[in-house]
């Protein structure tokens, strides 16, 4: 089965084609990162603006690096959501005009199911079956949480953050430190031959007096990053020379305390599930301390850790492509992709029970 895949739930125009969910014969993404740098993130309208220049020749660059014809596409999977709507539409829209053309059918598909899928493009990763039930982190720069992975479209939330996600922590960390934007990949730059024990940052939910969440989540499986760039600002406004005579130490304290986050919360999450496969998908995926840390915590507990490949981390259209073909040969099938819906749950409230 050859899916075309196309990606544009923010700021980037990705079109992908894979073979039977897991074999990517093309991949192709165009990244605006350049064009939003000077606001320090993504601002909608230009992405929206840049999705509609770009996406014909992305579609196209990817169909011919894949060495097929249109027709010998079986299926056209897209990012349906969660996302920014503006964005979302624009590659809904192309997805849906292109499959009427070519006579395809055209699935939606979720965005944080296709980060999950995103670990399935490793060659060396067994298939779905033999790794689940999977305890998945999936750490990006709008979402973070901790996911019990049953099976292919089967999920359930286990913890996940109550304000800021990891990789939005990052940038907010950066734009204070004066490092530019993205967060994640200028942080871990300047963090390199820092101190991270330099300041004890926060961790977040330290002190938590409940025990669960509004939604019934366990608070000790939860994530909080708001107090830990709080506690950045009034450090930089304590210590002014920090920033130029001890930047490195800075850096590479902050970052510690994001991924020693993630990396607390996994464990618990891994212990309390015994769970044998360990995942970490998104953005953040990517960072080199967290990956250490992963590392270390799977010896320990004896659970195999299973990482997206570098290449399709951060948003991508394989992955997208990876999600439709692996619900298919699922036999879950793939919803079509009717309209977009930027607050796109990946499990609905109702099947989210034990």
């Amino acid at each position: 089965m050859l899916i075309l895949g196309i990606e544009s739930s923010c700021d980037e125009t990705a079109a992908a084609v894979v073979r039977d969910g897991r074999a990517v014969l093309s991949s192709v993404v165009n990244s605006q990162i350049a064009s939003h740098r000077p606001y320090g993130g993504v601002v909608p309208e230009i992405a929206s603006r840049e999705h509609v220049g770009n996406f014909p020749l992305v579609v196209a660059e990817a169909v011919a690096r894949a060495g097929i014809g249109w027709q010998a596409i079986d299926a056209i999977a897209v990012t349906h959501g969660p996302g920014l709507v503006s964005s979302l539409l624009i590659g809904l829209s192309g997805a849906r005009a292109l499959g009427q053309a070519l006579g395809k059918p055209v699935w939606g598909v979720n965005h944080l199911e296709a980060h999950i899928a995103g670990m399935f493009l490793d060659p060396a990763t067994p298939p779905p079956a033999e790794c689940c039930p999977a305890l998945v982190l999936l750490v990006s720069g709008g979402h973070s949480a901790l996911i019990e992975m049953r099976s292919v479209g089967g999920y359930r939330i286990l913890g996940q953050t109550l304000d800021d996600a990891a990789g939005e922590c990052l940038d907010k960390g950066a734009n204070l430190l004066g490092l530019g934007y993205p967060g994640g990949p200028v942080i871990e730059r300047a963090a390199q031959g820092g101190d991270p024990a330099y300041v004890k940052f926060p961790r977040g939910l330290e002190h938590a007096k409940n025990r669960t969440t509004d939604n019934g989540l366990d608070i000790e499986l939860c994530l909080s990053f708001s107090g830990l760039k709080t506690s950045l600002l009034y450090r930089l406004k304590n210590h002014p020379g920090d920033r130029e005579a001890h930047l490195a130490d800075l850096a590479a304290s902050y970052q510690e305390a994001v991924m020693d986050s993630l990396a607390a919360r996994a464990e618990r999450a891994l212990r309390a599930t015994g769970a044998r496969t360990l995942a970490c998908v998104g953005g953040v995926a990517k960072n080199a301390v967290l990956r250490a840390k992963l590392e270390a915590l799977t010896r320990r507990c004896g659970a195999q850790l299973r990482l997206t490949p570098m290449a399709y981390c951060t948003d991508n259209a394989a992955m997208v492509a990876a999600a439709a073909g692996l619900r298919e040969l699922a036999g879950v099938g793939n919803p079509p992709a009717l309209e977009a819906d930027p607050s796109l749950p990946l499990v609905e409230e109702d099947a989210d029970a034990p």
